[in-house]
């Protein structure tokens, strides 16, 4: 295929993790050939005995996973989908694209097929290693504010809208009536809800009973058969 390139397999000084000869190459169901897999921190290339090969960016690979599904794939094999076309398929889909009005992001699957599956285990967790050194920078943006940002410079030298901050007793004197009467009414229904706590339902918590103990002076002068006028109150 047009794609493959000849260019020096990487080394130590780009930090090789895994080495893996007799891996045959396969892309959306082509076969292309049997080479050796080279999985370094600084890209995941595959070479042909002839030393043409290609490279993959670690940020174009959106997934990669051990495939041990014979329905899927009739031998075990290690999965990589890139978010990038190759060979004659990169060629139609310039056509394709021009003519459809879908933002459809092109995608290529690669299929790493060792002679010794015993090595995927190895394979899958260098992909792993040299992935995490390159984080996707869209997840590094989705944590940003949407908001409106407070620029602490700008308002240091006496430039932007200082946000207004304000007391209980401020605050109150700012609402109007009808916020008023709301904020009476919520407090209301706030005191009862603490109130009713305490006998919900009949039943008293260990606070309503300390409460209830500390609270009041209860007789413990004893009545018939030797029970207590409260007999809710252990002693």
């Amino acid at each position: 295929m047009s794609f493959l390139k000849s260019f020096p397999p990487p080394g130590s000084a780009e930090g090789l993790r895994q080495q893996q000869p007799e891996t045959e190459a396969v892309l959306n169901g082509k076969g292309l050939g049997t080479g050796t897999l080279y999985i370094a921190e600084s890209r995941l290339s595959w070479l042909d005995g002839s030393g043409l090969g290609f490279s993959l960016e670690y940020p174009t690979i959106s997934l990669h996973a051990v495939s041990r599904d014979l329905n899927a794939y009739p031998r075990e094999h290690l999965y990589v989908m890139v978010n990038a076309k190759f060979g004659e398929e990169s060629k139609d889909s310039v056509a394709e694209e021009e003519d459809s009005d879908d933002d459809v992001e092109p995608i290529a699957e690669f299929r790493f097929v060792p002679s010794d599956k015993s090595a995927l285990e190895a394979m899958f967790t260098a992909m792993c290693e040299c992935q995490a050194l390159h984080p996707d920078p869209e997840d590094e943006d989705s944590d940003d504010y949407d908001g409106e940002e407070y620029d602490v410079e700008a308002n240091e030298q006496g430039q932007g809208d200082i946000p207004t901050f304000y007391t209980y007793e401020e605050g109150l004197s700012h609402l109007t009536a009808e916020g008023q009467a709301t904020l009476e009414r919520l407090e209301g229904m706030l005191s009862q809800s603490v109130s009713s706590q305490y006998n919900m339902a009949g039943v008293r918590t260990e606070d309503s009973i300390r409460d209830y103990e500390d609270g009041m002076e209860v007789d413990t002068t004893p009545t018939v058969a030797g029970q207590f006028e409260d007999a809710d109150v252990d002693h």
